[in-house]
C-alpha cells in the first residue's frame, strides 16, 4: 500500500501554540548549555534530570507541539517476562516483535504503525538519536541511519492491521539487567502519548515499574495498565493493583486483565485480547480523542519540565556556590602562606643561625659597634676602612640567606597545599576534582621555582644599590668596593625587627641590624635607607606572591576550567515557559468556550446516555469531538472503515459495546473477557473484573465510575 501521508508540516505552529513552542526552544538551549561538573550533594541527579528533559523536548515535546495530527504513539513497557511482546502480536494477529527475555531486538525497539502513517516516523520528527531500521533489512535512510553498529535504533513495522492514527512501540525491558536498555526504556516512555503499562499478577507491585508509575502520575501521563498470564484465582491480585493504583494517584488507569495461556501460533487467544484491543481500536478512530490523549499528556510534561527547569536552575546556584567555597579555601590557604613567609621575614628569624654567622664573618660585628657609638662620622671611616683594607667576600652570606628564604617559602608552600587538599577531600564538590592530581604536596618544580625568584630578587637588591650609588659622586669610590657588600646589608636590614627573639638573640640580631643600617645610612643617608629598605622589601613579598599564586593555580586552574553560568538564565526560561503554557491553556478555553459550547452539550448529554444504556454505540465514540477542535492532518476515517485490532469486534459481539469499546467516558475501570460476559447479561457495572467487585460507592451504586476519557475531557459522572 503507497504511502500517501504528506509530510509534517514545518513551521505551522501559530498562536499561543508558537509561543509555548519558542519559549521550549530557549529552555531547551539553556539545558543545553547547563553544565553541572561538580559532584555537589545532588549533582548526579541533576545531571539525570537534565539528560531526561532534554531527551523528552526532543523526543516527544517539540515534536508533538508542531505535529499536532501526528499519529498518537502508545509506548507499551513493563517488567522483564511480562509478555510485552506477545500482546502486541496478539493484537495485531501477527509476529512483528520477536518475544522472549533474550530476543535479538532487545536494543531495536518495535515501532508498528499503519503503512499510510510511515511519514510520521521514518525521518525524526520522533526519537531523532534513535536510528531507523527497516523491517529487517538494517537501517533506513531517515534519522539516524548512520548509526554505529550496536548503537540503539528503532525498527519500523507497518502493519495494515492497526488503526491508522495509532502506533504501537514495543520498547525494552524497564527492569533489564543492561543499563542500557534500562535508561531505553524511560526514554521511550517519556516520548510516549499513552503508556501501556504490561505487568503479572506476581511482579505487579515490583519497585521499578512502580517508580515509574509514580513518575508517570506526577507528570500526569495517560496511562493504561495490562496484567498478563493471570490464573484462574488471582483475581485478588487484580483487585490489590486496582487498589494501588486509586492509592498513586491513577485511578482513572483502565486496567485489563489478560489469562494466562497462548496458542499454537504463539499468539493469545482473541477473547483474552479483546478488551485492550477494542478500547485501542476506538482511541484509533476517535480523532478528537486521540487529540485529548495527547494534549493531557503534553499538558503534564510540559508542567513537569517548568518544574524541572526551576530545579536544576537550583542545582546550577549550588554549583556557582560549590566553586566558590573550593576557591574560598585555596586563597585562604595560600593568603595563610603568604603571611608566614611575611612575619618569618620580617621578625628577625632570618637572622639567625648561618645568615648570622656568615654576617659576622662578613663585617666584624664588635668592631663596628664600638665605631657606632663614636658617631656616624667614624662608621663611615670604619666602613671604608673595612671595605679597602679588607676584600669583602659577601658570597657566603648571600648563600647563606639564599638557602634560609627558600627554607621559608616551601615550608609555607607545603602547609599551604596540605591545607588546600584537606579542604577539598572534605567537600563532595572538591574530591572529585583530587583523585592522581598530586595535590596534597607542592609541585615537583616549586624547589627550582624559589631558588630562581630568590636569586632574582638579590640581583634586584644589588641593582637597588648600585641605581642609589651612582647618583652619589661622593661614594662612588666605597660602591666601587663594596656593592656586594652594600646589597647583602640592605638584605640583612630587610628582615630588621627583633620580633620573636629573646635573650642573647636580641642582643646579637638587633646589633645585627643596627650595624647595616648605620653603614648603609653612613653611605645614603637616613631617606635614602628608608626608600631602599621599602624597595627590597616589596619586591621580595610580590615574589614570594607570585610563587604561591602558581602553587594556587594548580587548584584554582581546574575551577576556571569548569563551564559554570549559575541558575538565572535557566530560571528566567523555565519561567517563560510556565507563562507561555498558562497563555495556550487560557487561549484553548476560550475557543471551546465561545466556538463549542452548544456541541459539547450535546455530547455530554450523548456520553450519559450512552453511559446509563450501557450502549456505548457510535454517538458516544464521538463524546469531546466537538469539544476540542480537530487538529491539521487529523481526518477521521470515514464511518463503518475503522481497523480494528484482533479480537475488538468479536469483544464488542460478546459484550453488547459494554465497557472500554466505543464508550470512551467508560475508562478507568478493571476489565478481562469475564466482563464480557457479564455486559452481556445486562450488568451494566463498569468496573467488574473475573468476579471482582465494581468501583461503585458505599450504598451499593454500581454506576460506572468516572473514568478515563471523561475525566480527561472534562465531565466527570454526574450524580
Amino acid at each position: 500500500m503507497a504511502d500517501d501521508t504528506p509530510p509534517p508540516a514545518a513551521g505551522a505552529v501559530t498562536g499561543a501554540d508558537a509561543a509555548l513552542a519558542d519559549a521550549l526552544d530557549r529552555l531547551r538551549a539553556r539545558l543545553r548549555d547547563l553544565a553541572l561538573p561538580l559532584d555537589a550533594p545532588g549533582a548526579a541527579q541533576a545531571r539525570g534530570d537534565r539528560r531526561a528533559a532534554l531527551d523528552q523536548l526532543d523526543d516527544y515535546l517539540l515534536p508533538r507541539l508542531r505535529s499536532a495530527g501526528a499519529p498518537l504513539l502508545v509506548v507499551v513497557g513493563g517488567s522483564t517476562g511480562a509478555g510485552k511482546s506477545t500482546l502486541v502480536n496478539s493484537l495485531l494477529g501477527e509476529r512483528v516483535s520477536d518475544p522472549g527475555v533474550l530476543r535479538p531486538t532487545t536494543r531495536s525497539p518495535v515501532l508498528v504503525h499503519h503503512p499510510l502513517d510511515a511519514g510520521w516516523f521514518a525521518g525524526d520528527r520522533v526519537l531523532p538519536g534513535l536510528a531507523r531500521l527497516a523491517g529487517d533489512r538494517g537501517p533506513s535512510t531517515g534519522a539516524g541511519a548512520d548509526a554505529e553498529p550496536g548503537a540503539a535504533a528503532v525498527r519500523l513495522a507497518p502493519s495494515p492491521a492497526l488503526p491508522r492514527g495509532l502506533a504501537l512501540l514495543d520498547a525494552p525491558d524497564v527492569d533489564s539487567v543492561e543499563e542500557a536498555n534500562r535508561r531505553l526504556a524511560a526514554q521511550l516512555l517519556a516520548a510516549a502519548d499513552l503508556w501501556l503499562f504490561v505487568t503479572t499478577a506476581a511482579r505487579y507491585a515490583d519497585a521499578v515499574p512502580w517508580d515509574l508509575l509514580h513518575t508517570a502520575a506526577e507528570r500526569h501521563a495517560q496511562v493504561a495498565l495490562v496484567v498478563d498470564r493471570v490464573d484462574p484465582g488471582s483475581e485478588a491480585a487484580v483487585e490489590d493493583l486496582r487498589r494501588m493504583l486509586d492509592a498513586n494517584g491513577l485511578s482513572a488507569a483502565p486496567l485489563f486483565v489478560v489469562a494466562e495461556g497462548v496458542g499454537p501460533d504463539g499468539l493469545l487467544p482473541e477473547d483474552a485480547v479483546g478488551p485492550v484491543a477494542a478500547w485501542l481500536s476506538d482511541l484509533g478512530g476517535d480523532a478528537a480523542a486521540r487529540r485529548a490523549v495527547a494534549v493531557a499528556t503534553r499538558d503534564g510534561v510540559v508542567d513537569d519540565l517548568a518544574g524541572r527547569g526551576l530545579a536544576l536552575a537550583r542545582a546550577a546556584d549550588e554549583q556557582v556556590v560549590a566553586a566558590a567555597r573550593l576557591r574560598d579555601a585555596v586563597e585562604r590557604a595560600y593568603a595563610e602562606a603568604a603571611a608566614q613567609v611575611g612575619a618569618a621575614t620580617s621578625d628577625g628569624a632570618m637572622l639567625r643561625g648561618e645568615v648570622l654567622a656568615r654576617w659576622q664573618e662578613l663585617v666584624g660585628t664588635g668592631d663596628l659597634l664600638r665605631s657606632v657609638e663614636r658617631g656616624v662620622g667614624r662608621v663611615r671611616d670604619a666602613v671604608v676602612g673595612f671595605l679597602r683594607g679588607r676584600p669583602a667576600a659577601p658570597a657566603p652570606v648571600e648563600q647563606a640567606i639564599a638557602h634560609g628564604l627558600a627554607a621559608v617559602v616551601l615550608d609555607a608552600a607545603d602547609a599551604a597545599a596540605e591545607r588546600t587538599h584537606a579542604a577539598w577531600r572534605g567537600d563532595p564538590s572538591g574530591a572529585g576534582l583530587l583523585p592522581d592530581l598530586g595535590l596534597s604536596r607542592s609541585s615537583a618544580t616549586l624547589r627550582a621555582d624559589v631558588d630562581r625568584e630568590i636569586r632574582a630578587w638579590q640581583a634586584d637588591v644589588l641593582a637597588l644599590v648600585g641605581e642609589q650609588g651612582a647618583q652619589r659622586r661622593g661614594t662612588a669610590r666605597a660602591l666601587s668596593f663594596g656593592v656586594n657588600a652594600l646589597g647583602v646589608s640592605l638584605m640583612v636590614l630587610a628582615f630588621a625587627s627583633t620580633g620573636g627573639l629573646t635573650g642573647v638573640e636580641v642582643g646579637i640580631a638587633g646589633g645585627t641590624a643596627v650595624v647595616a643600617q648605620k653603614l648603609l645610612e653612613a653611605v645614603f643617608g637616613d631617606d635614602a635607607v628608608r626608600r631602599l629598605t621599602a624597595e627590597a622589601r616589596e619586591r621580595l613579598d610580590a615574589r614570594v606572591r607570585g610563587l604561591l599564586a602558581g602553587e594556587a593555580a594548580r587548584y584554582t586552574a581546574q575551577l576556571d576550567a569548569l563551564v559554570l553560568t549559575g541558575g538565572e538564565p535557566l530560571r528566567s526560561a523555565a519561567t517563560a515557559v510556565a507563562d507561555a503554557a498558562r497563555a495556550e491553556r487560557a487561549g484553548r478555553g476560550a475557543e471551546k468556550t465561545g466556538v463549542g459550547r452548544a456541541s459539547a452539550e450535546g455530547a455530554d448529554a450523548r456520553e450519559a446516555v450512552a453511559g446509563h444504556a450501557g450502549a456505548g454505540g457510535q454517538g458516544a465514540s464521538r463524546a469531546g469531538a466537538d469539544a476540542l477542535p480537530a487538529a491539521a492532518g487529523d481526518a477521521p476515517a470515514p464511518a463503518g472503515t475503522t481497523t480494528s485490532l484482533r479480537g475488538a469486534d468479536r469483544w464488542r459481539a460478546v459484550s453488547g459495546q459494554i465497557g472500554p469499546g466505543r464508550a470512551p467516558g467508560a475508562g478507568g475501570g478493571t476489565w478481562s473477557a469475564a466482563t464480557a460476559s457479564a455486559g452481556a447479561g445486562g450488568r451494566s457495572g463498569a468496573g467488574v473484573a473475573d468476579g471482582g467487585s465494581t468501583h461503585g460507592d458505599a450504598d451499593g451504586d454500581d454506576r460506572p465510575r468516572g473514568g478515563f476519557w471523561r475525566r480527561l475531557l472534562g465531565r466527570e459522572d454526574r450524580g
